[in-house]
């Protein structure tokens, strides 16, 4: 990822609330037949307070991507959106496209299974605590053996990065009541329509030194 020195994103609470806001992420790898990829829900691990995450690949994957044997790019992808320039008004100007996305390299370590479970119980918590009546995974009609050899069919890792490169474009670079005109046009009911971005937007323009707001 290009890194512009306008749009980067170093502040690790900040990195650390797109992660946990947007778990599904790409794990990126270059085995021996080329560059592969999958998609998991990933963690930050909740025992520490740096970017380390925790997950899990489906066997094979862990094979696929030599896991625990070599660098491992993990990509999280924030709110995004399609930026018209007919929003900057009367200027000259081109399409852009406005998101946060967040890079983790690093070669992980790979979690016991008593430590993988316990990942498994976590990733299934966070999903089913947001339901009116939650699925536990050691609830019925689940039982012990199934659970044991559905866990056995993962493989959990921890990964703790070497290299972050964190991004965030949300029209740093315009003038403010710019600004509050994507904003607007976000929060509308257009086709291009993207509340999240407008409020990651909003959260970024309320931030800035003397904002005022």
């Amino acid at each position: 990822m290009r890194q512009n020195p306008s749009f980067t994103l170093a502040d690790v609470t900040e990195i650390r609330r797109t992660i946990d806001s947007n778990p599904w992420a790409t794990i990126v790898s270059a085995g021996e037949d080329g560059l592969v990829s999958s998609h998991y829900a990933v963690l930050l691990d909740e025992s520490r307070d740096d970017l380390t995450i925790v997950g899990h690949v489906g066997r094979p994957d862990d094979l696929i991507h030599g896991l625990g044997e070599r660098e491992l790019l993990v990509v999280f992808q924030g709110p995004h959106g399609y930026v018209s320039p007919g929003w900057y008004g009367d200027v000259q100007a081109v399409p852009t496209w406005n998101y946060i996305a967040v890079h983790l390299s690093g070669v992980p370590e790979i979690l016991s299974d008593d430590e993988n479970l316990a990942v498994l119980d976590r990733l299934v918590d966070r999903f089913e605590g947001r339901l009116p009546e939650p699925r536990r995974m050691w609830e019925r009609p689940n039982d012990p053996a199934l659970v044991s050899r559905l866990a056995a069919g993962t493989v959990g890792f921890r990964l703790t990065p070497t290299r972050v490169v964190a991004k965030r474009k949300l029209s740093q670079n315009k003038p403010a009541e710019t600004v509050d005109t994507v904003i607007a046009a976000l929060e509308g009911d257009g086709p291009y329509a993207q509340p999240a971005l407008a409020a990651e937007m909003r959260r970024a323009r309320d931030a800035r030194p003397g904002a005022g707001r």
